[in-house]
């Protein structure tokens, strides 16, 4: 019983850490938005989000929700793309550019 309950306890370590390490890795890129932006509460004003949002993901410990990532693009005239913040996201199919590719390989 032991024996499970730690084999419990290190797949929850494992899922944490592997979040973590998902949601760092892109701490550059709203870094990079950030930069863009100015500060961190400019980037804020102008996606419309509490600036405790913007630090929680500057600091790894949130990703940034998928609804944001268009207007973070947006605001920052496309140097920092929805792909880079949530490669997770299947952005061609949202875009539309999915269709297309599928077409052209048909």
């Amino acid at each position: 019983m032991r024996i499970l309950h730690k084999c419990r306890n290190t797949d929850v370590d494992f899922y944490v850490n592997t979040c973590r390490i998902k949601a760092m890795s892109n701490t550059t890129t709203i870094e990079k938005a950030i930069k863009i932006a100015g500060t961190a509460s400019d980037l804020a004003r102008g996606i419309r989000v509490p600036i405790q949002s913007v630090t929680f993901w500057r600091k790894g410990e949130r990703r940034v929700p998928a609804d944001y990532c268009p207007a973070i693009e947006e605001f920052t005239n496309g140097q920092v793309r929805c792909e880079d913040l949530r490669p997770d996201v299947n952005w061609g199919v949202l875009r539309g550019t999915a269709a297309e590719k599928h077409a052209e390989a048909a």
